[in-house]
């Protein structure tokens, strides 16, 4: 019977931790760089709202 390769386990299980860390960080500075954060949205309507009586 062959015995478990325990190396190429943890290898794969770190590979996977550092591909998701990489994602998340790449998602934070998509949301960092494109929203603005959560009060860039409430603002967002008020602004529309100032530019349609200006018109």
């Amino acid at each position: 019977m062959a015995t478990p390769n325990y190396g190429y386990e943890k290898r794969q299980k770190e590979l996977a931790k550092k591909k998701k860390k990489e994602e998340k960080l790449k998602e934070k500075a998509q949301r960092k760089a494109g929203e603005g954060g959560p009060e860039g949205q409430e603002n967002a309507p008020d602004q529309a709202a100032q530019d349609t009586p200006a018109t």
